[in-house]
């Protein structure tokens, strides 16, 4: 089973997503958009980026 975005309205009445692993832990929590248009666009961009992101570490970075 592959990982999923989960769409939820936060308490302020923003809208966000949550994506969660195959086992069901969340791995990335989205920022917060106005519009679901706005984050279905964001969660595309995402889909498209994905693949092409390098790993990049920090020196000193403490997690």
């Amino acid at each position: 089973m592959a990982g999923k975005f989960e769409l939820y309205t936060d308490a302020d009445g923003m809208h966000r997503f949550r994506l969660k692993a195959s086992n069901g832990t969340v791995v990335v929590v989205g920022d917060a958009h106005e519009t679901k248009e706005s984050l279905l666009k964001n969660i595309e961009s995402l889909r498209k980026l994905a693949p092409y992101a390098q790993l990049q570490e920090s020196v000193g970075a403490r997690a």
